[in-house]
């Protein structure tokens, strides 16, 4: 087999992992972060860039409500707020980034991912309960203060692990939003924090992601694109009916199956 097709297979791998875990509440980066030392493929740099595949998925899903959100700012005093609850919720990952971002990238192993997924787990068991009651279901009518406090929910997010999505979408429950209401409002805050995480990402490791990895990128975005598509669309039909209990069990049997794999070495 090539170089250039191992290559290709393995950012493949790496890109559909990517794609079919962004928008879950089970941590992309935690099982990039595996999958990685498992192939012996990619770097963080790789996997912030080619979530830009997940995005534009997200992006393309969304066209027709980021469109109408875009219109109606034009003439509607709710829709300017409600785009000013998302600015207010993205400040605080952006503060945090830019301020921890070398830190952060230290905390890029297996040890922490697992530490994460299991604590994380165990947090959505006990929030997202059987007889979770029903909350709030207009976002618009969603205020500024849950707007920011989801943000600030979001910058736990950075630690590899805990899940982006997870933690926005947990505390979009905590603070009074029903699933599909923290659902969406999550996956509308994934476009500018996203975004701007990976541009970020590409721009500070331009020359790392140059020749092969560069190919593996595209590839990579390629995958992800595809499988977070279908994803979206399936998560959004998912949180109408279910809780996210069974997201929760399973990231507590994949932290300690990877515990029990560092254990054996």
């Amino acid at each position: 087999m090539s170089p250039e097709l191992i290559v290709a297979l393995k950012a493949a791998v790496l890109g559909v992992v990517e794609g079919l875990t962004e928008f879950l509440p089970v941590s992309s980066t935690g099982h990039l972060i595996v999958a990685s030392h498992l192939l012996g493929y990619g770097s963080p740099q790789f996997d912030v860039a080619i979530q830009l595949g997940a995005m534009l998925a997200l992006t393309w899903a969304y066209r027709e409500r980021l469109i109408k959100l875009l219109v109606d700012t034009a003439s509607r005093p709710a829709a300017r707020l409600f785009v000013l609850k998302i600015v207010a919720a993205f400040v605080p990952a952006a503060i945090v980034g830019l301020l921890l971002n070398d830190f952060l990238e230290t905390l890029f192993r297996p040890g922490v991912v697992a530490t994460t997924l299991i604590a994380g787990g165990v947090l959505i068991l006990v929030i997202d309960g059987p007889r979770r009651f029903r909350g709030l279901a207009d976002l618009e009518l969603m205020t500024l203060r849950q707007a920011v406090l989801i943000g600030l929910g979001q910058t736990v997010a950075m630690i590899p692990g805990v899940s982006r999505s997870g933690a926005t979408i947990v505390t979009g429950l905590l603070v009074g939003l029903d699933r599909r209401a923290a659902t969406d409002f999550s996956f509308l805050l994934a476009l500018p924090t996203m975004y701007a995480a990976t541009l970020y990402s590409l721009w500070k490791g331009r020359e790392t992601l140059a020749g092969e990895m560069g190919f593996g990128i595209v590839v990579g975005l390629v995958a992800a694109y595809v499988s977070a598509l279908v994803v979206i669309h399936a998560f959004l039909r998912f949180v109408q009916t279910n809780s996210l209990r069974p997201f929760g069990w399973y990231r507590i049997v994949a932290g300690l199956a990877v515990l029990v794999w560092l254990a054996l070495g």
